[in-house]
């Protein structure tokens, strides 16, 4: 989708404009991306009633278990936020929810946004 948006090109623009910031400019294309599954699953729920009890619930424990913080700790022992390139579990989850509670793509745009 963010392909089709353009918005995977612009990030690849602004990483190239700003290599100090690569890691974080992705983090929140990752957050979008995050944020866009969530209206997907709202409005295919809403169109084809898919969902079934715990399914949001099941994603949104996945997401948590693969933030770059868990899988840092996981492998290094410790986290290191500025080499991030996901986002956090609790990132992941909260922008996950956004996109699924609004079910409106406008709510996912984390390049503007002041909190990840």
């Amino acid at each position: 989708m963010q392909t089709i948006l353009g918005v995977a090109d612009k990030v690849q623009e602004m990483k190239q404009a700003y290599p100090r910031d690569a890691n974080q400019i992705q983090v929140r294309m990752e957050l979008q991306a995050d944020c866009l599954a969530g209206v997907w699953a709202n409005l295919n729920h809403q169109l084809k009633n898919r969902l079934q009890p715990g399914d949001i619930e099941e994603g949104l424990n996945a997401a948590s278990q693969i933030g770059d913080d868990m899988i840092q700790k996981q492998t290094q022992g410790h986290v290191v936020p500025e080499s991030f390139t996901h986002g956090s579990s609790a990132q992941r989850v909260k922008w996950f929810k956004v996109g699924f509670q609004s079910g409106n793509m406008q709510t996912c745009d984390t390049f503007r946004a002041q909190q990840l």
